[in-house]
């Protein structure tokens, strides 16, 4: 029989992070029972695989799964290849176009990989929902439509704005919410988490599980992490994000950007460290007797660490004081190779001539010519450590140099062949 940890203990653990708890009392009761039984607790969170890679705002929720795990309790990581071909309707003013069954497959796959960074693989059940949700069949989908009206389903709040404003609202989005409770039926869920935008489905299957007979789970959401900017939640599409599969003096360097205000957030819902180990970090900073500083770089590297090898983090963290504190290049350095040809100007001798805006572009240190030209204008552009603010730059093929842009440092070399 397994032993779990005092009840207090517990909570104080789950709670850490979390938006809010659905109720509180049953979840503190249940876990005095599991307790008593020395029978786990059955927790789980959904993902529809809808992209590749996974970012830290969706770790928030994985590191409360992981919380439970390491309290004991059994987690459920069910992948959405059923849900996925719905598409969730949360917070769309438009129809979510549903994704091919090869794509949810293969995108799966991926976050299958990525999880297991911070989850114990040997701890984890991985489930698909559509095990159970192709075996409910037609007879069984109409049956669970039955127990939901219509007019509950239009209390979603974009459901209801989608409604007021004429807006088609499909009935196979109507469904997704009764799928994704079912997937609590099918599992028995003791406890379901999810971001504080999925609250509506999150209920709904409280609802669901009572009308099968069963007792209702307990809700748990996570707040959205703010990106970088400390502003937009954080996301691809808003530039601000840090991915968990990007290397490591890259992870640092976006930790590193953060403002001490949002270190606080960061520390809260990407670590496992304690809230009293955090509040006392905080005092000691605001009281001067700690520079944030130092606490920054820990957070950046337990980040780091947490997604590659120790060595990795430690690598990453000496090369970024080597380039932002003392302006040193770092030890190691990404390579990008560029043939002459895509980014010549004119041959005078042995001399020639290169665009500086498109190799910037060309090295993906701008999104684009224009953008390169305007860091190039606004003497954002370093080469081999002096500034350079002119378009065009003069040097010797084959050429290798330490080009800089911002925070963002590269080692190019030129050459002549392709």
């Amino acid at each position: 029989m397994p032993s779990f940890a005092p009840v207090d203990e517990q909570l104080a653990y789950i709670k850490k992070g979390a938006a809010e708890i659905i109720r509180e009392a049953e979840l503190r009761d249940r876990l005095e029972k599991s307790r008593q039984s020395g029978k786990p607790l059955r927790v789980k969170a959904g993902f529809d695989p809808t992209a590749p890679d996974l970012h830290l705002g969706h770790t928030v929720l994985i590191r409360k799964l992981k919380h439970f795990q390491d309290m004991g309790h059994t987690v459920y990581f069910v992948i959405g290849d059923f849900t996925g071909m719905i598409g969730d309707p949360t917070g769309r003013s438009v129809t979510r176009p549903p994704l091919s069954r090869e794509q949810i497959e293969q995108n799966a796959e991926t976050y299958k990989a990525q999880v297991f960074k911070i989850l114990d693989p040997k701890k984890t059940e991985v489930v698909f929902n559509g095990e159970w949700l192709r075996a409910l069949g037609a007879d069984g989908l109409i049956k669970l439509a039955a127990k939901y009206t219509v007019s509950q389903m239009l209390e979603r709040e974009d459901f209801h704005k989608r409604f007021q404003e004429e807006k088609p609202i499909a009935v196979h989005e109507l469904l997704y919410p009764l799928a994704q409770a079912y997937d609590s039926v099918a599992l028995e869920a003791d406890v379901e988490l999810g971001g504080t935008d999925q609250k509506f489905n999150l209920l709904v299957g409280r609802e669901i599980q009572r009308a099968y007979g069963q007792p209702s789970q307990i809700v748990l959401t996570t707040p959205l992490l703010e990106g970088l900017d400390g502003v937009q939640k954080m996301s691809k599409s808003y530039g601000n994000y840090i991915g968990i599969t990007e290397a490591p003096l890259e992870m640092y360097g976006k930790m590193m950007s953060i403002s001490d205000q949002l270190m606080w957030r960061y520390w809260e819902l990407l670590t496992d460290t304690s809230m009293e180990s955090i509040n006392s970090m905080r005092q000691q900073a605001e009281s001067g007797r700690i520079n944030p500083m130092q606490i920054k770089k820990g957070l950046a590297a337990k980040i780091v660490a947490g997604f590659h090898p120790e060595s990795a983090a430690k690598q990453a963290m000496e090369d970024w004081e080597r380039q932002f504190q003392r302006d040193e290049a770092p030890e190691h350095l990404e390579q990008v190779a560029i043939p002459y040809g895509d980014v010549a100007v004119t041959h005078a001798g042995e001399k020639t001539a290169v665009k500086l805006d498109k190799l910037l572009a060309r090295a993906g240190m701008a999104d684009s010519v224009t953008d390169g030209l305007r860091k190039i204008k606004a003497k954002s552009v370093r080469i081999d450590g002096k500034v350079h603010s002119e378009p065009l730059m003069t040097l010797s093929i084959p050429a290798e140099f330490t080009l800089r842009v911002g925070r963002l440092m590269k080692k190019i070399s030129i050459h002549n062949h392709r």
